[in-house]
C-alpha cells in the first residue's frame, strides 16, 4: 500500500501539464487496451457466429465505446487535476452529461439502424407486399424518435427547453406540412399497400385501363411496365383510390402468377355439340401450357350465325397466357379442318368469287411447307429462350432474398430482372 500511496503523492505532486499529459496517455492506454480485448474477444466471436447482424454492429459499437473512453477520461483527469469543487468542473459537468446522453442515443441508433431490417424480415410473409424503400423509412422514423428524445434531454443539461425552440418553428413546419400534404399522402399510402396486401412485385395488375407488371413499390409511387415496354409511374394515392384487378391471383386460392385463360370459339349450327366439345376439350389437355386442373368447355350463346363455345383452362404464369392461346387457337383451326368443323362466316357477308391469277399449286405448297418447317424451328427457339430466361428469373429472384447482399450486387441484379421480364413481355406481345 505504501507503494502505491507513494505512486499517486508523486502524480499529484507533478506539474499541471505533465499531469494532463498523463492523464491523456493513460486514456489513450485505456483506449488501446480495451480495442485490444474487443478485437481478441468479441470480434472471433462475432465472426463465428452465424448472425450477419452483428458483424454489421461491431464496426459503430466500438467505435463509440472508444468515443466513450475519451470523454470519461477527460473528465476524470479534469476532476483529478482540478478537484471536484473547482468551478470549471461544475460549469463543464451539464456540457459532459450532454455528451454522455449524445453518446447513448448515437449507440441506440445505429443499433436500430441495424436490427430494423433484421427484425421485419423475420416477421414479414414471404407473399406479403414488399415497399421498397419501407424499411428505410422506418428507421428514419425510429432514428428520428430516438434523437428526439436524446436531444430534448441532452439540451434539458444545458438549460436550455427544446421544446420552446420548436414551438418557435411551428408557423414553419405548418408551411412545410401543407407543402408537403400529397407527398406525405403518398408515403402513408405505401404503408397502407403493405398492410393491404393487395399485389406483390412480379402480379400483373390493372389500374384505370393500365394493364402491366409491378416492378417496384416505393413509398411515393407504384411503378408497372406493360406489354408495349412502356413504364407507368401510378402515385400511390390515385391507386389507393381506384380499383386495381390482379390479373395474377387466379383460381380463387391466391397462387401467384396464375391466371386463368378464357377463349370464345364459335362454329357452324351444323356442327354436333359434343363432338365440338370433346374435340377442344381433348386440345386444352394437351396444351404444354395449361394447367392438370380440369378444363371446362361449355356452350354459351346461339348466336345470329354460330354457336359459340367457350373454353376455360388455367395457365401456371401469366407470362404464357399469350403463348398459350396462341398454341389453342392454332390447334383449334388445324384440328377444325381435320375434324371436318366449320367456322362460319356471318351470314350477313356476301362471300363473291374474285378472279385470281393462276398459282403454281405445287410451288404453294412446297412455300408453306418450308414455312412451316421454319416455324416449328422458330417456335423450339422461342420456347428454350423463354425456358432458359424463366430459369435465370428464379436464380435471380432467390439470390435477392439475401439481406446481406451487397448494394451493387442487389443492384445489377435488379437490373438483370428487368431485363429478363422484358424478354418475357415480348413473347407475350
Amino acid at each position: 500500500m505504501s507503494q502505491i500511496d507513494t505512486a499517486v503523492d508523486t502524480l499529484n505532486g507533478l506539474d499541471t501539464w505533465m499531469q494532463w499529459s498523463f492523464g491523456l496517455v493513460a486514456t489513450l492506454f485505456t483506449v488501446g487496451f480495451v480495442r485490444l480485448l474487443m478485437q481478441k474477444i468479441l470480434l472471433d466471436f462475432v465472426k463465428k457466429t452465424s448472425f450477419q447482424w452483428d458483424d454489421k454492429l461491431y464496426s459503430p459499437v466500438t467505435k463509440r465505446i472508444y468515443t466513450f473512453i475519451l470523454v470519461t477520461g477527460a473528465l476524470l483527469t479534469m476532476i483529478w487535476i482540478l478537484g471536484e469543487d473547482h468551478s470549471l468542473v461544475v460549469s463543464s459537468d451539464p456540457m459532459f452529461q450532454a455528451m454522455f446522453i449524445l453518446l447513448s442515443t448515437s449507440l441506440l441508433s445505429v443499433s436500430l439502424k441495424v436490427m430494423i431490417p433484421v427484425i421485419m424480415d423475420r416477421f414479414s410473409e414471404p407473399s406479403s407486399v414488399t415497399v421498397s424503400g419501407s424499411n428505410s423509412l422506418i428507421i428514419f422514423l425510429s432514428r428520428a424518435a430516438i434523437w428526439f428524445g436524446g436531444l430534448y434531454l441532452a439540451f434539458s443539461e444545458l438549460g436550455i427547453e427544446l421544446l420552446g425552440v420548436l414551438a418557435s418553428l411551428a408557423v414553419f413546419s405548418l408551411i412545410i406540412g401543407l407543402a408537403m400534404q400529397q407527398t406525405l399522402g403518398n408515403i402513408v399510402n405505401s404503408f397502407m399497400l403493405a398492410l393491404d396486401q393487395p399485389f406483390e412485385v412480379g402480379d400483373r395488375i390493372e389500374v384505370e385501363g393500365k394493364i402491366g407488371s409491378v416492378v417496384s413499390v416505393g413509398i411515393l409511387s407504384t411503378k408497372i411496365l406493360t406489354n408495349e415496354e412502356n413504364l407507368v409511374v401510378i402515385p400511390n394515392n390515385s391507386l389507393v383510390n381506384s380499383t386495381v384487378i390482379n390479373h395474377a391471383r387466379g383460381g380463387g386460392d391466391g397462387a401467384g402468377r396464375r391466371i386463368s385463360l378464357v377463349q370464345d370459339i364459335g362454329v357452324s349450327y351444323d356442327e354436333d355439340i359434343d363432338h365440338v366439345k370433346f374435340t377442344i376439350l381433348k386440345l386444352m389437355r394437351e396444351c404444354p401450357y395449361t394447367l392438370d386442373k380440369e378444363p371446362r368447355v361449355l356452350l354459351i350463346e346461339l348466336g345470329d350465325f354460330a354457336k359459340v363455345f367457350r373454353m376455360y383452362g388455367w395457365v401456371g404464369d401469366y407470362t404464357d397466357e399469350f403463348v398459350a392461346r396462341d398454341w389453342l387457337l392454332k390447334n383449334v383451326d388445324e384440328n377444325f379442318k381435320r375434324e371436318g368443323i366449320a367456322i362460319p362466316y356471318p351470314t350477313a357477308v356476301e362471300i363473291t368469287t374474285q378472279s385470281t391469277p393462276s398459282v403454281n399449286t405445287h410451288r404453294k405448297k412446297t412455300s408453306v411447307r418450308m414455312a412451316r418447317m421454319q416455324m416449328i424451328k422458330e417456335d423450339k427457339q422461342l420456347a428454350r429462350e423463354r425456358a432458359s430466361a424463366k430459369e435465370e428469373i428464379e436464380e435471380i429472384v432467390e439470390r435477392l432474398k439475401d439481406v446481406d447482399l451487397a448494394k451493387k450486387e442487389r443492384s445489377m441484379l435488379e437490373e438483370d430482372l428487368r431485363e429478363l421480364n422484358s424478354v418475357l413481355s415480348m413473347f407475350e406481345a
